[in-house]
């Protein structure tokens, strides 16, 4: 058996080409993530940046500890705060004693024109980092600034708290572009300040911090104080979650691919495979003759992978670093393990994907295949419906689960990115059974047009079942992930939007200069400074609370922590407002309770919270960590999920107003509320324009995941297609002669097997449609159950563009080996041997 695979792979070689290359493809990703995954486990220890000579940073308290249980375990659950701690004043004094105290802020800086996540410091702290003056001099007034080298000695920038004139700058460091103050001006700019430099011993440090609520930080620790210090592991966590996806759809697809290939090589080899029963070869040796042929593809196609995965991955490295995927550090290692566990995950693919052809092969009779016609009229097998069946049912069965135990799961992104894969798979098992009414019904239209061409297609797609069902199959693949992953976020972004749209019913929407709103990407550690510091001041807040005819709702960011059945410490988002300008200025989506009853010792909560009864008490950890039993006012519907809660601004200590919702009184004209805004300080939006701001985007890490999973889907469509097509071609060289010898132009042949390829191509089109929509269909289900109104969204220009590329690649790879197999005479064409 061993002898006639080697023989079939020579022989046969064009037939198992694609497979190769998918398999090849699919091991040296496999590889790639492997070593991507290796490496970010082996990360090195993070080093200080800005306090890189400091010798001792005492922070405030700025995390929550919570002590959980599961059964006799007991752990510690520990969060950050949303509103870190100061340090002591009475702290603070002892330090004093032992050395220079320095206080370290940080804030926010907008400038007109200037460049983007400008943060502002006080000049003391400098040199920490270091930071050398590189041109000019440091600050001594209030109005002068040093910044990083993108601006010049004398240059004037007009921020959000007055004109500066840069008298300084330093060299940029790379992690932040700092704009240095003095200290008492950055003391004005940003009064609270969490972290303090101490020039004196460790030791006698933390003997003068002992029993206080504070963190000592030195050596690598001191990292801890710098700017969003977990963006390195956060970064490789989505970065491994990326490749992680793209690595289990490269498997899912390379199985689809094998299985598809195989199947169909399978279905042209049956009278091979007749030949050889009548010669006495028993239906097991059939089968293993086929896992042969298998087997010695995956050795090959896995070897050169592993081969193209090492050459690759530094690239991938290189390019997850360029556009910020990767920490600028990140590089890949040594190990080894990712070369064995790619390999032999290559073979597995090959064996499971040749499994059910293999069976088909050895159910061949010797007579059977050797008196088969050319028409498919058993392409459904009882194991392929039955299969088929099962997967189709399960998806119905835990779709309604969902739906009914918790809709809220289905608008998960690992629940939204894995679900269409096991519809698909029942789809395409089923495809053979739907090929033929759908190839008549999309053909029908054609048929009846004068001429023969439109006929032909029909019945030559509507007789090749398994040719149709096997290339439709990638299509299927390709547009059904397409239609559902980027329908689904463009759905459920979309209900987020409908959410903020209901929710605001206020005229205006006032939030500080620079802060306009969600959307785009940004810098996260200018981000954290931003959400930490920005807010309005005492005077412009006073200004915008008393312009005549107006209600105005000031709001802050917070957060409060919950500890749920004693084994899981969950952070909610806060927002804490004034009651009755909130029932003024918002709809909150209640579903229990009133607005008004909200006040210092209560709290909305919704839905997704363990205790939700109106009139209930729960016990929280407010944004500094303070514990307090809060009694529940209102219930609001779980929504998407963003709903968070509520609290009065006594709930929120430490929480900048970042937002004030204006609604104007009767008769109160709108464009003089707006000037006497705009004069009154801050950033004016008409309540369209906050809801348009606010608009929820698909973040970098979603978006590069997306594209590379839906690349390496069209990829091997690519693949599969040709593969199919090449294959399919050499089938068909007397059916194309006979046309010739009929009087068909080669012209004419050449379009009837075009238009074959686009019928085929559009019955896996309306396939992959099919499951877009009854996987949106159900994340629209459960957003209604939610009491969630949005529309559905399919992605119809992505939709339209892969089709088209499917459609390109299959007439490129149908017509040119026709087109290459008629060179020949029509009449030697037909005595050609199979």
């Amino acid at each position: 058996m061993l002898t006639i695979a080697l023989h079939t792979l020579r022989t046969r070689w064009s037939t198992f080409l694609g497979t190769f290359v998918a398999l090849s493809l699919g091991v040296a990703l496999l590889a790639v993530m492997g070593l991507t995954l290796a490496s970010s486990l082996d990360a090195p220890e993070r080093q200080p940046e800005r306090f890189a000579t400091a010798p001792v940073v005492v922070q405030g308290q700025n995390t929550l500890s919570v002590p959980t249980s599961t059964g006799a375990h007991v752990s510690r659950e520990t969060r950050k705060l949303a509103h870190p701690r100061a340090v002591p004043e009475a702290t603070v004094a002892k330090l004093k004693k032992l050395g220079t105290v320095i206080a370290d802020r940080s804030f926010p800086v907008h400038t007109e024109g200037g460049p983007r996540g400008l943060i502002g410091h006080p000049w003391s702290t400098a040199a920490f980092a270091p930071y050398e003056i590189t041109a000019g001099r440091a600050p001594r007034t209030p109005a002068e600034v040093v910044s990083a080298d993108w601006a010049h000695p004398g240059q004037r920038l007009h921020t959000r708290h007055g004109t500066v004139t840069v008298v300084g700058t330093v060299s940029s460091l790379g992690f932040e572009s700092p704009v240095f103050y003095t200290d008492a001006r950055a003391a004005e700019l940003s009064p609270k300040s969490a972290q303090l430099v101490v020039e004196a011993a460790a030791t006698d440090v933390r003997k003068a911090a002992k029993g206080e609520s504070v963190h000592v930080l030195t050596g690598n620790t001191r990292h801890l104080a710098d700017l969003d210090p977990d963006r390195d592991r956060e970064a490789l966590t989505a970065m491994n979650a990326l490749f992680g996806t793209a690595g289990g759809v490269t498997a899912f697809v390379s199985v689809f691919v094998v299985a598809s290939t195989f199947a169909f090589a399978v279905a042209q080899r049956r009278r091979e495979f007749g030949l050889l029963r009548t010669a006495g070869a028993t239906p097991g040796q059939i089968r293993r003759t086929v896992c042969a042929e298998a087997l010695l593809v995956g050795v090959l196609a896995s070897a050169t992978g592993c081969v193209v995965g090492a050459y690759g991955a530094p690239r991938l490295a290189d390019w997850a670093v360029d556009v910020g995927l990767a920490p600028g550090w990140f590089t890949i290692g040594d190990s080894k393990w990712p070369f064995h566990m790619a390999f032999w995950t290559g073979l597995l693919v090959a064996l499971l994907g040749v499994i059910a052809a293999s069976w088909r092969a050895g159910r061949i009779g010797p007579t059977q295949a050797l008196r088969e016609a050319s028409v498919d009229t058993k392409a459904m097998t009882r194991g392929r419906l039955l299969s088929g069946a099962v997967l189709l049912l399960a998806t119905a069965v835990t779709l309604a689960l969902s739906l009914v135990t918790d809709p809220g799961e289905l608008l998960h992104r690992k629940i939204y990115v894995s679900r269409p894969m096991l519809l698909i798979t029942a789809v395409a098992l089923l495809a053979p059974a739907l090929v033929r009414p759908l190839t008549r019904l999309i053909a029908w239209l054609p048929a009846q047009l004068p001429g023969a061409g439109g006929m032909l297609v029909r019945e030559n797609a509507a007789a090749g079942v398994r040719r149709t069902a096997a290339v439709a199959a990638p299509v299927l693949v390709t547009v059904a992930l397409t239609g559902s992953l980027l329908g689904a976020t463009a759905t459920l972004n979309e209900a987020k939007a409908t959410e903020t749209r209901e929710r605001t019913t206020a005229d205006f929407v006032v939030v500080p200069a620079g802060n306009t709103g969600a959307g785009g990407d940004s810098d996260p550690a200018a981000d954290t400074i931003a959400a930490e510091n920005t807010g309005f001041d005492a005077q412009t807040l006073q200004q915008l609370r008393t312009i005549p005819g107006t209600t105005a709702s000031a709001t802050s960011s917070s957060a409060v922590h919950v500890l749920e059945d004693g084994v899981a410490l969950i952070r909610s988002e806060a927002r804490a407002a004034e009651p009755a300008p909130l029932a003024a200025t918002a709809d909150l989506p209640l579903a229990a309770g009133k607005v008004s009853d909200l006040d210092d010792v209560s709290i909305i909560v919704n839905e997704e919270w363990e205790r939700r009864t109106v009139g209930q008490t729960v016990d929280v950890w407010l944004g500094d960590g303070t514990r307090k039993s809060l009694r529940i006012a209102a219930v609001m519907r779980t929504g998407t999920g963003d709903n968070g809660v509520y609290v009065t601004p006594a709930n929120a200590p430490g929480a900048y107003v970042d937002r004030v919702d204006v609604t104007l009184s009767a008769g109160a004209d709108p464009a003089v509320v707006a000037d006497e805004l705009r004069e009154a300080g801050g950033h004016v939006l008409t309540r369209d324009q906050w809801v348009r701001a606010s608009h929820p985007g698909t973040d970098r890490n979603t978006r590069y995941g997306f594209l590379l999973v839906l690349g390496i889907a069209l990829l091997y469509t690519g693949i599969s297609l040709a593969n199919t097509m090449v294959m399919a071609a050499s089938d068909r060289v007397r059916d194309l002669a006979v046309l010739r010898l009929a009087g068909a132009t080669s012209r004419q042949v050449l379009r009837l097997v075009g238009a074959e390829a686009l019928t085929v191509v559009a019955v896996g089109g309306v396939l992959g449609l099919l499951v877009t929509a009854i996987n949106l269909a159900g994340m629209r289900g459960a957003l209604g159950l939610l009491s969630v109104h949005g529309p559905m969204r399919i992605p119809w220009p992505e939709l339209a563009t892969v089709t088209g590329a499917c459609a390109v690649l299959a007439v490129v790879f149908s017509v040119a080996p026709a087109a290459w197999a008629m060179r020949r005479r029509a009449v030697e064409l037909a005595g050609t041997r199979e």
